[in-house]
């Protein structure tokens, strides 16, 4: 026979996960004050670039592409673990999301918002972001709907709607726990007016249980469609290491990689410092290397598989570019076996259990992780642009300090969104913990 759950019970979840929302420490300053510089920088770079051109960025012919496509496409695939943990873990009913969810949900909005910064720096000339968008204008010309450039204003924009919508719908119960339970009148006023009038009664959480199974369901294709579509904006194009047919899910299978090294890099710390340590426990960090496992064998498949087909086609020009990529330049040969080792071998020593179950080198792996996504984006966009079909466009592309700081800004923008976020709002789903605590029959329909 079940137990009953009490109220005590109930409360003391409310307790563990509110007394996070407390005035910072003065680590949390430290690194808010870090992303502020960051952010700062950035901007006078961006500045400095816009006022005197794009000629102070690395671009030239034939590499036209680079740092900043780089942080688009990582920034979105970053973007990624949180959809597969809200929506398809919880489609799945697999119960170790619901302590990791909420954090990563807010992760995905965040890396939406980063990513969409990119396209407009990397146009120089940002207004023209403004003939992007699909709609009907008064000149009558419509954006050319097969181009893979305007597939990604669509796929982003409908990503970062939905994910936001999903993130928000979870929000709510706690939203009016917290409402419930906070001294601090501005904070209860913020809590009354996002909590929509939410009292717990029988019908809200009915047709909450059944909008959130909706929303789960709609989100779910988004992680294939999105990344896919970001692919494509390369696979699309008859330039060598670009037009394959794996890049699709090839794209979507590290973009969930990465996202899940991120997860784990933001939790760690974050576990830490709002005093967490009850809540998360190395079990679901656990979890999260074991599927990491996963990831990194379709990676390294995916790997194997693009340097058999170059092989296999029997085509002497993506022969000799899969060469120069692994053994040519020493600068390109580098970056790609960093992304080989950092990629796929680094996540197969969680298959030790010892290994996963160390937070501090879980951390560190899942920063090498990152590194390693970065550094595959780089490489897939760069040399394939330096080394074309002709010796006359062999070229060699650096970041230049303005790219870097830019790309610092990004970094920057995106931990201190996050860090707010977490002050602000719950990083835990409590509504979610409770009816986990609650027997089979009184949950939510």
């Amino acid at each position: 026979m079940e137990r009953p759950v009490g109220k005590e019970a109930f409360n003391n979840i409310d307790r563990q996960v509110l007394q996070s929302l407390g005035w910072p420490t003065l680590g949390y300053w430290a690194v808010l004050g870090l992303c502020v510089l960051l952010m700062l920088v950035g901007f006078i770079a961006y500045l400095f670039q816009y006022f005197l051109g794009m000629g102070v960025t690395g671009l030239s012919i034939p590499v036209g592409w680079a740092t900043y496509i780089t942080n688009f496409v990582w920034w979105v695939g970053i973007a990624h673990a949180g959809t597969l943990i809200s929506a398809i873990l919880y489609l799945f009913r697999v119960k170790w999301r619901n302590r990791i969810n909420r954090v990563a949900e807010a992760m995905t909005i965040f890396a939406i918002l980063t990513a969409g910064l990119f396209p407009l720096i990397h146009l120089g000339r940002i207004w023209v972001f403004f003939w992007l968008l699909p709609y009907p204008n008064w000149r009558h010309l419509w954006p050319n709907f097969k181009s893979p450039l305007v597939w990604d204003v669509i796929a982003v924009s409908t990503y970062l709607t939905v994910s936001t919508l999903f993130f928000y719908l979870g929000l709510i119960p706690d939203l009016a726990t917290a409402r419930d339970n906070t001294r601090e009148t501005w904070r209860r006023k913020l809590y009354t007016w996002l909590a929509l009038g939410w009292t717990g009664k029988y019908e809200q959480w009915r047709h909450y249980a059944r909008a959130y199974l909706a929303l789960a369901t709609l989100v779910t294709p988004l992680v294939i469609s999105v990344h896919s579509v970001v692919s494509w904006d390369f696979a699309m194009s008859l330039v060598r290491g670009w037009h394959t047919t794996i890049f699709a899910p090839y794209f979507v299978a590290g973009a969930i990689h990465s996202g899940l090294a991120m997860v784990i890099t933001l939790l760690i710390p974050l576990r830490k410092s709002l005093r967490l340590d009850r809540i998360l426990t190395p079990y679901y960090f656990e979890q999260m290397a074991l599927l990491m496992i996963f990831t990194g064998s379709i990676i390294g498949y995916s790997y194997g598989v693009e340097a058999f087909m170059s092989w296999y086609s029997a085509d002497k020009f993506e022969r000799q570019f899969q060469a120069f990529r692994a053994f040519g330049s020493p600068y390109y040969s580098t970056l790609f076996w960093m992304l080989v080792v950092f990629n796929v071998l680094v996540p197969m020593t969680f298959f030790v259990k010892k290994w996963r179950q160390n937070l501090r080198y879980l951390f560190v792996a899942a920063i090498l992780v990152n590194l390693g996504m970065w550094i595959e984006r780089y490489v897939i966009i760069v040399a394939s642009l330096s080394h074309d079909y002709l010796p006359s466009s062999w070229a060699i592309y650096a970041p230049r300090i303005v790219e870097i700081l830019v790309t610092g800004f990004s970094f920057g923008f995106f931990l201190f969104l996050f860090l707010v976020c977490v002050k602000l709002l719950p990083s835990i789903p409590m509504s979610e913990m409770k009816e986990d605590a609650l027997p089979e029959r009184d949950r939510a329909l």
